[in-house]
């Protein structure tokens, strides 16, 4: 009863890990929240293994992201594409803004990178090191950061592809 109590709690805390990679890896509201239970659950079957070796937060993200990757290869829906049509319009009275045309590109590019280089996209720009990245997916730091060089490299080809087609 104490466990169950202390996860509950450490849950809700760190609610919003889980709310991040159910966003990442589902379009539809539906499935976010069906992707949301099924992490839960995973996680509260797992957490009489947690060891506390790594701080909760690591060990929830690790075990969201393997869920919704094995949730997206189970449902085996197709790769999305997020459209900048879903960003807010931010009206500018000298004409485009090249920073607003850029953050586009960029948002683009990132839609269309594979769900595991998302997931690592979203964990760099969340300020994790490449250590604690690689605990989470489950890899070496040194492969987070191969992986990362050649993410940034794609990105910036994707953009400046994107920025000269704009």
């Amino acid at each position: 009863m104490m466990a169950q109590q202390e996860f509950v709690s450490l849950l809700k805390t760190h609610q919003n890990i889980v709310h991040k990679v159910c966003n990442l890896y589902m379009d539809q509201h539906k499935d976010r929240e069906d992707l949301f239970q099924e992490i839960t659950l995973q996680a509260w079957k797992a957490y009489q293994s947690f060891r506390g070796d790594a701080k909760f937060s690591t060990w929830l993200y690790r075990v969201a992201l393997n869920t919704a990757i094995t949730f997206y290869r189970k449902e085996k829906r197709s790769p999305s594409i997020y459209t900048t049509d879903e960003l807010p319009e931010m009206v500018s009275q000298d004409g485009p803004d090249p920073i607003e045309a850029q953050l586009k590109a960029m948002y683009t590019a990132i839609g269309e990178l594979s769900k595991i280089d998302k997931a690592i996209v979203m964990l760099y720009l969340e300020d994790y090191a490449y250590q604690e990245i690689g605990e989470m997916m489950g890899i070496t730091a040194n492969n987070v950061a191969v992986k990362m060089n050649r993410i940034k490299t794609k990105l910036k080809e994707q953009s400046q592809k994107y920025m000269e087609q704009a």
